[in-house]
C-alpha cells in the first residue's frame, strides 16, 4: 500500500502595484530579511543599495547572497496571478498586477499600506526557517571556499548561486501545491548528505510496502510464517516470469521456517517449497494420485476431518429425503462414479435401517465404476456383510463403461427404482473444456440428467483452482491447506501415524495443482458458483437442503468428546458449507 501526504497552502495576492526593474539593475531594490512579513511591507520589502564595481569585498557578496535568497523564499510564499504566470522568467520582474475587476494601477512603492499585508500561517513559516537554515548551510560553504582562493573575488560563485536560485524560482512558481517539484527544488540547493537521506528513507519505505522478487531478500530479511507466505507468492511470480535465480534464493529462505514435523504452519510451508521445487525439476508425476497409498491416506482424510465426513453425510441425507415414508416397498439405487472405499455407505446402510420395519422392506443397489487403485471385490464384500447384519438388501455391481457409454439400457434401470447418482469428491479430477475439447466434466452430467435421477448429490472442495492463473493458484492452494492443516490439529495430533499418511496425500495433491498443468494436472477444483453455472446448464435445477438436515448435521458435529469451535457449518443458499475459522473447505449442495 503505497501511502503519502496531502495539503498545501492557502492562496493568497497582494493588491496593489510596484514599478519594478531587472535584478541586474544596479538600482534594484532588493528583499530586506522576511522573519517579519506581519509588519509593514514598505518598510521591509526593498532596500537600496549602490554597486558601483564588478568585484566585491567578502562582506559585500554575503550581504547580496541573503538579498537574493531572501527574494526566492519570498517568490515561494506568494501565490503568483495569471498576469505574471503569462510573463515571469526566472528572477524577472514582477509584472503590475490587476485588481478584482481587472484594471491595472501603478502606485508608488511607498503607497503600500498595512492593508495590504500578507497572511502567513505558522506551518509555512516552519518551513521557510527550514529552507532558510538549508540555504544558509549551502552558503557558509560557499564562503569557506571563496577564503581559501586568491584575495581577488570573481564573479563565478555568485553566477553559480544565481542559477541555482533561479531553477529554485522556476520550479516553486510552476504550482504552489505540486510536491513534487517542491521537493525537486529544494534538493537542488541542499547539500548532498541531506538529499541522500531523503532518498534512503523513500526507498525503505516503498520497499516495505510493495515488496518484489527482486527485492524480497530486504523486505523479508529475518525470516517467518508471514514473511514465507508472502516469499511464496513471490516465488511463483518468479517462476512465471522465467527468473529461476531469484527463486532458488526465495526458496531457500523460506526453508528456514520450514519442518514437516512442526507446526502446522511449518508443514505447510515445507510442503509448498516442494511443489514449487517440483514444478523447477519437472518431475511431477500424475500417477502417483492414483496409487494404493494415495487412496489409503485421501480414505483416511475423510474419516478424520468433520469438514470431509459431514460432507458425505449431507449427501446421505439428501439422498433419505428422496425415500418416500408411505411405501411399503423401497428401492433406492444409487449411482457412484467414485466409491473409494465406500466409508459414506456405512452411514447410509444405517441410517436405511432405521427406516425399515416390521411392514417396511428397504433394498439398496450400489453401481459403481471399476477402479484400478481400489480392492472393489472387498469393499463390496464388506458392504454386503453389514448390510446382512442391519436388515438390509444389498445388490453390489462394478461396470466398467466410458462416459460417453452412459445411457439408460447400460445401466438396466427398473421403473420402480428410486435412482440417485452421487457426485462426491469426483467432478474435479474430470477434465473440462480449459483441458480438451471433449470436456468430459459437462459431458458426464448431461449423460447423467438423461437417466432422469430423483436426485443428484454433489460435495466438493471450495478452491478456485481450475482456471485460475498460476501465481492465484499457488496463493489459492497455500490458503485452503493451510486451514485445513490447522484444522486437522484439532482432530489428529502430531505425532500419529494417521497424520503423517494423511498429510503425505495432502501432499500429493498439492504438488500436482501446482507443479502441472494440462491432462496432467489432475487437481481442478472450482467454487460453488461455478458448480451452480456447470449444473444449470447441463438441466439441473437445485434442490435445498432442507433446515432440519442441517439441523442434524450441527447436532453430530457438537456430539463427540472432542467438540472444537473452529469447525462451522453454513447455509449456503440453498447448500450447506463446512469449514474452519471462517474459511470454507466443502461444500454439498441437491439437485434434480
Amino acid at each position: 500500500m503505497a501511502s503519502g501526504f496531502s495539503g498545501g497552502y492557502s492562496d493568497f495576492s497582494i493588491s496593489g502595484n510596484m514599478n519594478t526593474r531587472s535584478v541586474t539593475d544596479p538600482q534594484r531594490p532588493y528583499m530586506s530579511n522576511l522573519a517579519g512579513l506581519d509588519s509593514d511591507v514598505s518598510s521591509q520589502m526593498f532596500n537600496r543599495r549602490p554597486e558601483t564595481t564588478a568585484k566585491r569585498s567578502l562582506a559585500e557578496f554575503q550581504q547580496h547572497f541573503q538579498q537574493q535568497q531572501q527574494l526566492a523564499l519570498y517568490l515561494r510564499n506568494v501565490k503568483q496571478r495569471a498576469s505574471y504566470q503569462q510573463h515571469a522568467s526566472p528572477i524577472s520582474p514582477l509584472s503590475p498586477p490587476m485588481d478584482f475587476y481587472g484594471n491595472s494601477h501603478s502606485p508608488d512603492i511607498s503607497s503600500l499600506s498595512s492593508s495590504y499585508r500578507i497572511p502567513i500561517f505558522q506551518q509555512l513559516r516552519q518551513h521557510q526557517q527550514r529552507q532558510q537554515q538549508q540555504l544558509q548551510h549551502q552558503q557558509n560553504n560557499m564562503i569557506l571556499t571563496s577564503q581559501s582562493r586568491a584575495p581577488v573575488c570573481n564573479m563565478e560563485p555568485e553566477k553559480n548561486m544565481m542559477n541555482r536560485l533561479q531553477e529554485l524560482e522556476k520550479a516553486l512558481l510552476d504550482d504552489d501545491e505540486d510536491q513534487t517539484d517542491v521537493v525537486a527544488a529544494t534538493s537542488a540547493v541542499t547539500n548532498s548528505e541531506w538529499s541522500d537521506a531523503i532518498q534512503k528513507l523513500i526507498n525503505t519505505d516503498h520497499n516495505t510496502v510493495s515488496p518484489s522478487p527482486a527485492s524480497s531478500s530486504s523486505s523479508c530479511s529475518s525470516p517467518s510464517i508471514i514473511c514465507a507466505k508472502q516469499s511464496l507468492t513471490e516465488a511463483a511470480t518468479a517462476i512465471s516470469e522465467g527468473k529461476l535465480d531469484i527463486v532458488n534464493e526465495i526458496l531457500t529462505r523460506v526453508s528456514k521456517v520450514s519442518n514437516t514435523q512442526g507446526t502446522s504452519e511449518e508443514r505447510l510451508m515445507a510442503y509448498m517449497c516442494s511443489a514449487l521445487k517440483t514444478r523447477l525439476n519437472q518431475t511431477e508425476n500424475s500417477q502417483d494420485l492414483y496409487g494404493k497409498d494415495h487412496l489409503v491416506s485421501i480414505q483416511m482424510l475423510y474419516e478424520v476431518s468433520p469438514c470431509f465426513k459431514l460432507g458425505f453425510m449431507a449427501a446421505n441425507l439428501a439422498i433419505l429425503e428422496a425415500v418416500p415414508d408411505d411405501e411399503n416397498n423401497v428401492k433406492l439405487h444409487v449411482i457412484d462414479f467414485d466409491i473409494g472405499q465406500a466409508g459414506q455407505y456405512v452411514h447410509l446402510l444405517h441410517a436405511l435401517a432405521a427406516k425399515r420395519s416390521a411392514t417396511k422392506s428397504i433394498s439398496l443397489k450400489i453401481t459403481t465404476f471399476l477402479d484400478h487403485a481400489a480392492d472393489l471385490k472387498t469393499v463390496g464384500d464388506g458392504l454386503k456383510v453389514l448390510a446382512s447384519k442391519v436388515g438390509v438388501n444389498l445388490n453390489f455391481r462394478v461396470m466398467n463403461l466410458r462416459i460417453n457409454e452412459f445411457d439408460i439400457e447400460s445401466f438396466g434401470l427398473e421403473d420402480d427404482e428410486i435412482l440417485a447418482v452421487n457426485f462426491a469428491f469426483r467432478l474435479y479430477k474430470l477434465p473440462d473444456e480449459s483441458v480438451s475439447t471433449e470436456n468430459l466434466r459437462d459431458e458426464l452430467l448431461r449423460r447423467v440428467k438423461n437417466l432422469s435421477p430423483k436426485v443428484v448429490t454433489l460435495v466438493e472442495k471450495e478452491m478456485n483452482a481450475n482456471t485460475a492463473s498460476f501465481v492465484a493458484r499457488v496463493n489459492e492452494t497455500c490458503g485452503y491447506y493451510g486451514a485445513l492443516f490447522e484444522s486437522l490439529d484439532a482432530t489428529v495430533p502430531r505425532n500419529k501415524v494417521e497424520r503423517v499418511k494423511i498429510e503425505e496425500g495432502l501432499s500429493r495433491k498439492m504438488c500436482n495443482s501446482v507443479a502441472c498443468e494440462g491432462r496432467d494436472r489432475v487437481e481442478r477444483c472450482e467454487v460453488l458458483g461455478k458448480w451452480r453455472a456447470r449444473m444449470r446448464m447441463a438441466g439441473f435445477e437445485e434442490k435445498r437442503l432442507s433446515q432440519k438436515l442441517g439441523e442434524s448435521l450441527r447436532v453430530k458435529l457438537n456430539s463427540g468428546t472432542r467438540v472444537n469451535p473452529g469447525f462451522t457449518i453454513k447455509d449456503e443458499a440453498g447448500a450447506i458449507s463446512f469449514g474452519w475459522m471462517g474459511r470454507t473447505l466443502t461444500v454439498a449442495s441437491a439437485w434434480r
